[in-house]
């Protein structure tokens, strides 16, 4: 096992030649033999096999077997990178530099190290990309969509000021604060929405199936039979003739919204208006939309990016259009001289809470002390909002599956009951 560690320690190293910008690399797999002829094998990037072996050899290892390593038959090119594998990287590179390991060497060690193929090719090409004398953040840029426009603007602060192990520490705890938040907002939409459609999923299979054998029985008995129990009885013989077409109609209708949801900015702005405005639900959107804008606007400001400029930052991390263009106004006002609490005042959106905490941290020269408090408030708010809604949640969601599910099962005994009251 330490010969295949030392292996491992040894294939991420830096190859001697330098891998020029839009050369692709392969991943090998290979097998050799130390100087004291111990067995060592382990896989590495490389532009060739033939690079790969002369690189070994250099590394006092007499390799054997050298071939590309083969994909998987079923999903070869790795799982989706996720937000929440960006905060544990920006934790793992902020905590190694801090450290006092070289930010190249850190990058090997995550990359090798990485489960999700994906994540480990992007910390490889990254790695790369340094070794040839591209800037961090420069080298983040050719990733957009793993690390966003605040992110690269901290580092490349962070790199110019000389403090990128500081800034990537601040980034780390910040991207750990805001997956956690979004990972509470999801809790409170998703739990109830799943269950509803479970539900509705239920009814539906009821419906379809169990309700057509209840009506050949109803039809021995040669009664008519209750309004409630003929209600249920039409719905169901809709759903058996025209479940096709309600099955269509309704995937149409979801991939239509969803992609005119994307589309249209309008649509997205009238969407997160209305959400803000649905009781308790929208409390906690706003809440999570403040701490989002306090810790983004704290963080980025404490890094030494100008107030302007990272309002620019800050617009699209609130996760709400509203709010978003209210940050654009705000950026607007205090690039023409207005203090950034009266802008806040301006767009009617804030507590009064927010804005004093503000102006006092305008007036003190300390306002990312006093916006880090802010978010540390809200994101609590939030934490606490949604613990009380899942507990007030649960009991509603029981009736109301006890209402659709079990008003069928008495609608379909109501003839039953009636046919044993009259004998």
């Amino acid at each position: 096992m330490s010969a295949t560690r030392s292996a491992a320690r040894n294939s991420a190293r830096k190859p001697a030649t330098p891998v020029r910008e839009g050369v692709k690399l392969e991943t090998f797999v290979w097998e050799g033999t130390d100087k004291r002829g111990t067995k060592m094998k382990g896989e590495q990037q490389a532009k060739s096999a033939n690079l790969l072996r002369a690189e070994l050899r250099r590394q006092g290892i007499n390799p054997g077997l050298i071939k590309t390593k083969p994909k998987p038959l079923f999903g070869g090119a790795g799982k989706k990178i996720t937000p929440k594998e960006i905060a544990v990287f920006s934790r793992q590179i902020a905590t190694m530099i801090k450290s006092g390991v070289p930010i190249v060497q850190a990058l090997e060690i995550i990359g090798s190290g990485h489960k999700n193929p994906k994540m480990a090719q992007m910390v490889n090409a990254v790695r790369l990309d340094i070794e040839n004398g591209t800037a961090f953040a420069d080298a983040l840029g050719r990733y957009p969509v793993q690390f966003d426009e605040l992110t690269r603007n901290l580092v490349r602060v962070g790199e110019s000021a000389g403090v990128l192990e500081t800034v990537l520490d601040s980034i780390a705890t910040y991207k750990e604060s805001i997956e956690s938040l979004k990972g509470k907002i999801k809790k409170a939409l998703f739990y109830p929405a799943t269950v509803i459609a479970v539900a509705l999923a239920v009814s539906a299979i009821l419906l379809i199936f169990v309700v057509p054998q209840f009506e050949a029985v109803f039809a021995d008995f040669g009664a008519e039979l209750p309004a409630f129990t003929q209600l249920i009885v039409g719905a169901s013989r809709f759903m058996v003739s025209y479940w096709w077409a309600i099955l269509g109609i309704l995937v149409l209708v979801v991939v239509g919204l969803v992609m005119s949801y994307k589309r249209s900015t309008a649509l997205q702005h009238g969407v997160d208006r209305w959400l803000l405005k649905i009781p308790v639900i929208g409390q906690i959107l706003h809440n999570s939309a403040i701490a989002r804008f306090s810790r983004t606007l704290a963080t980025t400001f404490k890094a030494g990016v100008p107030l302007v400029e990272a309002l620019e930052s800050v617009a699209g991390a609130t996760g709400n259009t509203v709010y978003e263009k209210a940050t654009h106004r705000i950026r607007d006002d205090v690039s023409v001289g207005y203090q950034m609490n009266m802008a806040m005042k301006q767009v009617n959106l804030f507590p009064h809470m927010v804005i004093q905490m503000t102006a006092i941290g305008e007036e003190a020269g300390a306002l990312d002390t006093m916006l880090f408090k802010v978010a540390d408030f809200y994101e609590e708010e939030v934490n606490n909002a949604v613990d009380a809604l899942s507990s007030l949640i649960e009991p509603v969601i029981m009736i109301f599956i006890g209402i659709v599910v079990g008003g069928m099962v008495i609608g379909m005994y109501l003839p039953i009951f009636k046919l044993a009251s009259t004998i």
